[in-house]
């Protein structure tokens, strides 16, 4: 009888722009049960993977290096034929993450973190981001995944690392509901988006209007409209049909979100009424109402 082939050991290199979430990226891999390496030499990569493990290869937890423009000697080159040699071997799998960002956002957190670019030392922050872009520009081109955190939170970067990394087995899948205004920006990590501003609005209401879709008279005003049960119905059907099968193609989180103009109303409720509609299905939803602090305004509402 053959031997079965040893695992191969799983081994992600984390690197891309100064400033655009390695570290994030790291912490969050780290508790996910990976070991995780900042700052590392790409040039002593092979001896590292290489070197003696007291635990067999079954055993071995996945590796996440980390590495950027600052290391000695960083020629992205001489670092993709390295990678390019390693990812031949039999006994690794080996992949590389590329974390891009925007200049202007990049800007932004230098000057709010008041730090200077280290490309940059005498110059503005926006020419050493140039330049790095420039040096790095192979790396993310031949990189296996490219993030961009342009628009993350620091906890919209740690979701979507989990989401791609975590190993969540036989766990059920986590479903988690936003309602949000669509003239503060949609959610960028949502995978559904439900658009209701087609349902009246409650904020023409003088009386309703300083309310939330958690009031009574608020959720009766948007459950009377023609419209609504039938939307609903056929939104929670589809929703219903579609989670099983992202579970059945090993997608661990499904973010579901529901818009209105100014996140206060008809959002809040539809989403309120979804999360309950889940949890009946034996699911357990997390439910977030991202606007619903915010005050009401005319001329966020518009004619919506």
């Amino acid at each position: 009888m053959a031997d079965t082939p040893a695992p191969r050991h799983r081994v992600l290199l984390v690197t891309g722009l100064l400033g655009a979430g390695k570290t994030t990226v790291l912490r969050v891999l780290e508790d996910l049960g990976w070991e995780t390496i900042d700052n590392f030499p790409i040039r002593f990569l092979g001896r590292l993977i290489d070197s003696p493990d007291t635990a067999g290869a079954e055993l071995r937890a996945p590796l996440a290096i980390g590495f950027d423009s600052r290391t000695r000697g960083f020629d992205p080159g001489k670092v993709i034929d390295r990678v390019k040699r390693l990812a031949e071997r039999a006994d690794l799998e080996l992949t590389t993450l590329f974390l891009d960002c925007s200049g202007q956002e990049l800007e932004r957190r230098y000057n709010e973190t008041r730090r200077r670019h280290p490309l940059a030392q005498d110059l503005p922050a926006s020419s050493g981001i140039m330049a790095e872009r420039e040096l790095m520009e192979p790396l993310r081109s031949w990189a296996d995944m490219v993030i961009s955190t342009s628009n993350f939170s620091s906890n919209d970067l740690q979701q979507a690392i989990r989401e791609r990394f975590s190993d969540e087995g036989s766990k059920p899948i986590t479903v988690s509901i936003t309602s949000f205004g669509f003239s503060r920006g949609t959610p960028p990590l949502a995978d559904l988006v439900f658009d209701m501003r087609f349902l009246d609005n409650p904020h023409w209401d003088k009386q309703l209007r300083p309310m939330t879709g958690q009031d009574a008279p608020v959720a009766d005003h948007v459950r009377k409209d023609p419209a609504f049960e039938e939307a609903f119905t056929r939104i929670r059907d589809l929703i219903l049909m579609l989670l099983p099968r992202y579970r059945a193609q090993g997608k661990a989180y499904v973010n579901i979100a529901f818009g209105c103009t100014g996140g206060r109303h008809r959002s809040v409720f539809v989403a309120e009424e979804m999360t309950r509609v889940l949890t009946s299905a034996g699911y357990a939803p997390s439910l977030t109402h991202r606007n619903l602090g915010t005050r009401a305004a005319d001329g966020v509402e518009g004619k919506h």
